[in-house]
C-alpha cells in the first residue's frame, strides 16, 4: 500500500515524534529537521527493474543523486507557438522520478505530466484512486496550440508499489509509454542548427542535445531542500532549465527558474530587463523545506541574446537578497 497524506499536513508541516510509521506526513515533518545523513541510499537493481517493468520503458539512473528518471514525452501531440511548429522536446515532455528517503525506510515518487485540458481531471481521479496525490496544476507556456497544462503528482511507499500505482494512474492516458507513437528523427539536430560552443560560453553551462532542441539543466547545489523525508535534487525536479528550438537567428527559448522566495522578484526583474516574458509563477511541491517557487519564461529572437538573459537570471540565484519591506 502507498501511504496517503492530507493537504492540511502538507501545508502546516506538523512534526512527527519519531514513530516507525512510514506515512508521508511523518516523513515530511522529519524533512523539516536537518538530517545527519548526507547521502541518499541507492536504488537496487531489483527496484530499478520494477520501475522499468511497470512502465514498459527504460529511463536513466543518476547515481550521484540516487534517482531514477523516466521521460514521458507527448509525441502524440503537434504543438505550435505563435504559429511556429516546435519540437515536443522543447518543453512538452513529462517525466517521473523515484528515489529513497534519506533514512532509507521508504521511497518517494514525483512526476510532471503534460496534459490537454480535457485530460486533467480524469488523471486527478485516476491518481487518487491509485494512492497518489496532486501537488500542482498550471501552465508553462503562452501562445501554444493546443493549450497544454502541467500536473505534478507525488506519492510515497516502496519502489515497486509506487511504480505499479503510477503505471495504473497513467495507463489510460497518452502519457503511458505503450500509448505513444514512434517518432522519426529530425532532419537536423541542434548541433547543426545552433553554435553550441558559443551558447555554452554565454550560459556558463553545457547543455544536452535532444533532436532539434538544446537544453540546459541546472540544479540548486547551493541548497539542501527536503520533502517527504527525501532530498530534492535536479533529477527529481529541483532545477532551472532553458530549452532552445527554431534557428540561431530566430530561436525560441523556454524554461523554468527554481527560486527561494527572496529571489523571485530579482529574477523577474532580470528576465524583463532581458526582454524575456514571464509566463507563470507557482509551486511544484507541497511541504518542501525551505519553500521553492518556480518561474516559467519564454523568449523569441537571436539565440545568443536569449542565452544571455538565461545566464543573467541564473546569476540572481544564491545572492543574499533582502526580504520585501512591509
Amino acid at each position: 500500500m502507498i501511504n496517503n497524506i492530507s493537504r492540511r499536513e502538507a501545508i502546516t508541516g506538523l512534526l512527527a515524534t519519531g514513530a516507525a510509521a512510514l506515512g508521508i506526513a511523518e516523513a515530511r515533518a522529519a524533512s523539516a529537521e536537518p538530517s545527519s545523513q548526507k547521502t541518499t541510499p541507492p536504488l537496487t537493481q531489483d527496484e530499478i527493474r520494477a520501475i522499468e517493468t511497470a512502465l514498459g520503458k527504460k529511463g536513466r539512473y543518476v547515481e550521484a543523486e540516487s534517482t531514477y528518471t523516466l521521460p514521458l514525452p507527448r509525441n502524440d501531440l503537434k504543438v505550435s507557438i505563435k504559429g511556429d511548429s516546435v519540437p515536443i522536446a522543447f518543453g512538452f515532455g513529462g517525466w517521473v522520478s523515484v528515489k529513497k528517503t534519506m533514512d532509507g525506510k521508504s521511497a518517494v515518487l514525483m512526476s510532471d505530466t503534460v496534459l490537454l485540458e480535457e485530460e486533467v481531471n480524469p488523471l486527478i481521479s485516476s491518481a487518487h484512486a491509485n494512492g497518489l496525490e496532486i501537488s500542482a496544476i498550471h501552465n508553462h507556456f503562452f501562445y501554444e496550440q493546443p493549450r497544454i497544462f502541467y500536473m505534478h503528482l507525488h506519492g510515497m511507499g516502496t519502489v515497486a508499489d509506487l511504480a505499479k500505482s503510477y503505471a495504473a494512474t497513467i495507463r489510460n492516458n497518452k502519457l503511458f509509454p505503450a500509448n505513444q507513437p514512434n517518432v522519426a528523427q529530425p532532419a537536423r539536430t541542434a548541433k547543426e542548427i545552433f553554435d553550441l560552443p558559443a551558447l555554452d560560453k554565454i550560459a556558463g553551462k553545457t547543455g544536452a542535445i535532444n533532436g532539434a532542441t538544446y537544453k540546459y539543466t541546472v540544479g540548486r547545489d547551493d541548497l539542501q531542500i527536503t520533502a517527504m523525508g527525501a532530498e530534492m535534487t535536479a533529477s527529481i525536479g529541483l532545477n532551472s532549465w532553458a530549452s532552445f528550438a527554431g534557428t540561431a537567428g530566430t530561436a525560441h527559448v523556454a524554461g523554468d527558474i527554481a527560486m527561494l522566495e527572496a529571489e523571485v522578484n530579482p529574477v523577474i526583474r532580470t528576465l524583463r530587463q532581458n526582454d524575456l516574458e514571464v509566463v507563470a509563477l507557482h509551486h511544484h511541491m507541497l511541504g518542501e523545506s525551505p519553500r521553492i517557487i518556480f518561474l516559467h519564461y519564454y523568449g523569441r529572437g537571436n539565440a545568443n541574446k536569449l542565452a544571455t538573459g538565461f545566464r543573467a537570471a541564473l546569476e540572481e540565484l544564491g545572492k543574499k537578497h533582502g526580504q520585501m519591506a512591509m
